[in-house]
């Protein structure tokens, strides 16, 4: 069996070596650790592998707490202390905006972090029957594989969530096509659950009344889904509420649809809003854009400190949502929100919305590339706080917003939204020069 020191973490959290001038990446192995490992993949520069033993460990190694790490795919960093899966993290980001940007922070933020266990309010369930398995399988899917992992919990959802992984296993095995529900999402807000069941095949009536005494019996609210995402509906309990998280640093309560996306770490995310307002410091009397603004989970905090605030989304469900919040919440005068297409954002249509004092951008993962390249080079937002869930295309736009239109990178910092794997959000200040 090959051995291998390791000398890093790379952005997915695997342990990185050289073995005879070669890179081997090894799951499950900590910088500064000796380790036997075997590789599953071979190719001319590198490889991909995983450790079979520890022969040194590293003082950060902790004993992975959830008994299914290893097999299901959901973490991949619980063998690692929170303290070092932080430091990490940052690692990553730095290194992200060197390389790719040639760019080094004028100041590192503190790190944001919340609870490891029980975080996730959104997941998306596989469920497969399995007759060869015992019947039903609920859960992530296995490492490497589309095969569904053998669990009965999950120590990152909520624990009411996860004490129904058993209970959803029966229900699924007692209806007529139990082969035919291949997913069963999750989204926990206000106090309320719900499962939104996938189905490829009509219920029947039996099938319906087991439903609705799953939901009264666990205090659930179920939603279906028999085809695409316009189909899916409310189902029972017919009078539920709408889900809801709240920012109470701002007093505000925003709801949402269980298909509308929303941050799955509320802790974590409304000290990332702190944060963003901290950095953008929005005042009476400013007009600001908040550039990818979903349902309103930057911009009414915004309006809420006092500033005139545009919201811009290309989803118009979400600019719908973000409107009905403004107004809930009592901030409908000094919100306005319009449906445009970011990614095709040019010089004249951003500045066909007007100007702006300051900017938050809060992208998907393909980042904001067309519309830092449609910023003007003089003159334009004299701040901008940039939210990330890629480090890559965050360090990619940082390097347009430097080098080609005069912005400083005064901060970045991580925030752990997702404890136990190696995604990370990240948020960076940028000041014109």
């Amino acid at each position: 069996m090959p051995l291998a020191h390791i000398e890093s973490l790379d952005h997915e959290g695997r342990g990185v070596a050289h073995v005879d001038g070669k890179a081997i990446f090894i799951e499950g192995s900590l910088p500064g650790e000796v380790v036997e490992y075997a590789s599953y993949r071979r190719k001319p520069s590198y490889e991909k592998a995983r450790v079979e033993r520890v022969l040194r460990a590293s003082s950060q190694r902790i004993a992975p707490p959830c008994p299914h790490f290893g097999t299901c795919g959901g973490c991949s960093m619980q063998h690692l202390n929170p303290a070092g899966q932080t430091a990490a993290k940052q690692r990553v980001l730095e290194d992200a905006l060197w390389h790719i940007a040639r760019l080094k922070p004028k100041q590192i933020f503190p790190p944001i972090a919340g609870t490891g266990w029980g975080y996730r309010l959104r997941a998306r369930l596989s469920v497969r029957y399995v007759a060869s398995k015992g019947g039903a399988l609920i859960g992530f899917r296995e490492k490497h594989s589309s095969y569904v992992a053998l669990m009965d919990s999950c120590a990152v959802l909520p624990p009411h969530v996860s004490a129904l992984i058993p209970k959803l296993k029966l229900l699924v095995e007692g209806m007529s096509q139990p082969d035919r529900m291949p997913q069963i999402e999750v989204a926990v807000g206000g106090m309320r659950t719900v499962l939104l069941l996938r189905h490829l095949e009509p219920l029947t009536a039996d099938d319906l009344d087991r439903l609705r005494h799953f939901a009264d019996s666990h205090g659930i609210i179920w939603y279906l889904q028999p085809k695409g995402l316009d189909t899916v509906a409310l189902f029972h309990p017919v009078d539920a509420q709408m889900l809801s998280y709240e920012l109470p640093d701002f007093g505000l309560e925003l709801q949402f649809h269980p298909t509308e996306f929303t941050q799955v770490n509320n802790g974590v995310n409304r000290m990332l809003v702190r944060r963003a307002m901290a950095l953008l410091q929005p005042q009476a009397g400013e007009r600001i854009a908040d550039l990818f603004c979903g349902l309103g989970n930057f911009t009414l905090p915004i309006a809420r400190l006092g500033a005139r605030v545009l919201g811009v989304e290309g989803s118009a469900a979400l600019v719908g949502r973000a409107q009905q919040n403004a107004k809930r919440n009592g901030l409908g005068a000094l919100c306005e929100f319009v449906v445009a297409n970011l990614f095709d954002a040019s010089a004249e249509s951003f500045a066909a919305m007007g100007a702006f004092d300051k900017l938050l951008i809060d992208p998907p993962r393909e980042g904001a590339i067309a519309l830092v390249k449609a910023l003007p080079a003089e003159g334009g937002p004299r701040r901008i706080v940039y939210v990330s869930c890629s480090p890559a295309t965050l360090a990619r736009d940082a390097a347009v917003l430097v080098h080609e239109k005069d912005y400083r990178l005064c901060g970045a910092g991580i925030a752990n939204m997702f404890p136990h794997t190696s995604h990370l959000e990240s948020i960076a200040l940028f000041e014109k020069k």
